[in-house]
């Protein structure tokens, strides 16, 4: 007997992941098959366009991973009904709550797992191939600005890519003044480098403070380099878990605004607690009086619809949160607790057969 709720709970954990590996591989093989055959016509090779949608498959991994979670209980605990299991699994002498709680701590370690190992294997995979979809940009348009006792200087460009170690832009303009802010040259080029060293630019046109154009091979000294921007100028997202909290002290420690930052840190370091509340929420929904007619169909429809609901509310939190209007860490954490609020309510006030 002491042995018996060992047993079930590692056959209720097989049952839950075999139930969420299932609805991920479905989610997966079709956002992978629509990216590939998309993204196809920009590569070169099957292979490259392959690579291609496998990193952009794991930018998405955080946008479906709490619906997967959430439908996998839900198919979990539906086999479990159709076959008759879970009566014998209540008749073993295990309780709704306790049936629950294997499919909790499996939620919980698939959300440990996203945080501290699929998140910087993302981030590390997608910052060899960093476009301006992965920048704060200004207008959709980059704009790079330093300040010294030299003076300033301050670059916009169209487009941006990585080479190596080396930044290039696209379609750039560049501004240099004095410390009196007053305009001293204008340099334009169709591809400007940027480096550890500073800034390059071949077949550039300059022009000087009183206008006169010239056409040469223009490179200036910046403290400006590719690791400093991308710190600066990357979206949230695209920083690892591990690197966001010195990312963060860096930040505030120059005054940058780093609500954004702090939001995108407690979601991720939070991210079991939220798998955990959609996996209380599948259970919510496979409470059900019939043993047979198990109506599915309809659970799955409704819980599609749920899962957009909840999705709205993680999103209005997170931006109440981004904007300062409520703290971070409550923008983060308020959601996954109504969520499992709600949802422990409506178990308790199941009266299950």
């Amino acid at each position: 007997m002491m042995f018996r709720p060992k047993i079930l709970t590692r056959f209720l954990i097989r049952r839950f992941f075999y139930g969420v590996g299932l609805v991920m591989l479905i989610v997966c093989g079709i956002i992978m098959a629509v990216t590939f055959v998309e993204r196809l016509p920009s590569n070169p090779t099957a292979i490259a366009a392959m690579a291609d949608t496998w990193r952009r498959l794991l930018e998405y991994v955080p946008l479906f991973l709490p619906m997967a979670i959430f439908m996998g209980t839900l198919f979990a605990s539906y086999n479990l009904t159709k076959s008759s299991e879970s009566i014998i699994i209540s008749s073993a002498g295990l309780s709704p709550y306790q049936m629950a709680r294997p499919f909790l701590v499996g939620a919980a370690l698939i959300g440990v797992v996203a945080t501290t190992l699929i998140n910087p294997y993302s981030v590390n995979l997608n910052s060899e191939n960093i476009t301006p979809d992965h920048l704060v940009l200004i207008d959709n348009e980059i704009w790079l600005r330093e300040s010294s006792d030299n003076g300033f200087v301050t670059m916009n460009a169209k487009n941006m890519h990585k080479s190596g170690n080396i930044l290039l832009f696209d379609n750039a303009t560049i501004y240099i003044q004095n410390p009196q802010f007053k305009l001293t040259q204008r340099v334009q080029a169709d591809t400007v480098a940027l480096s550890d060293t500073g800034m390059s630019a071949s077949n550039a046109t300059s022009w000087d403070s009183r206008g006169i154009p010239t056409h040469t091979n223009w490179q200036i000294k910046t403290l400006l380099n590719p690791q400093t921007v991308l710190d600066r100028y990357l979206q949230p997202d695209q920083i690892s878990f591990w690197q966001l909290p010195e990312f963060i002290t860096k930040m505030r420690a120059i005054g940058v605004p780093v609500r954004a930052h702090l939001v995108q840190f407690w979601t991720l370091l939070f991210l079991p607690l939220t798998m955990v509340a959609m996996a209380t929420l599948g259970v919510a929904f496979s409470q059900t009086r019939q043993r047979r007619n198990y109506s599915f169909g309809i659970k799955f429809g409704l819980g599609i619809l749920t899962c957009f609901a909840v999705y709205f509310l993680i999103n209005m939190f997170n931006a109440l949160g981004s904007t300062g209007v409520v703290p971070a860490l409550l923008a983060t954490i308020a959601p996954p607790l109504i969520i499992i609020a709600a949802s422990g309510v409506f178990i308790t006030s199941f009266d299950t057969i």
